[in-house]
């Protein structure tokens, strides 16, 4: 049953989009799936673009690989990882546009946001 489904219970169906939602929740993970939109990477270019080591990303890249957001290719001993869904782009690209109309709204959540950003 779809998210917006009038006859769905309000728990209903939506445990795959919590999950998704949770997993994109992570700073490291959204940050790494940011940069595949640009193109495919390796661990060693997500850890120079993320300022991040390189366990903290590989761990990230097994959990998204995992919940099928990001493949891997094989190139010798390297191993390139990029974004198995483009609507991921979209995704990502909405979720800018709609933090653009709600100004600092969302940032300055008393449950989710943090007044420091």
């Amino acid at each position: 049953m779809p998210i917006n489904s009038p006859d769905a219970s309000p728990a209903a169906g939506l445990a795959a989009a919590v999950a998704l939602f949770r997993g994109l929740a992570d700073p490291t993970r959204l940050a790494i799936l940011r940069r595949l939109a640009a193109g495919e990477a390796r661990v060693v270019d997500l850890t120079g673009a993320l300022a991040a080591a390189q366990s903290t990303v590989s761990g990230h890249l097994a959990c998204l690989r995992d919940c099928g957001l990001v493949t891997a290719r094989p190139e010798g001993r390297q191993m390139f990882y990029s974004l198995a869904r483009p609507e991921l782009i979209d995704l990502l690209a909405a979720a800018e546009h709609l933090l653009a109309a709600t100004g600092s709204a969302v940032g300055l959540c008393p449950v989710y946001g943090t007044a420091e950003e």
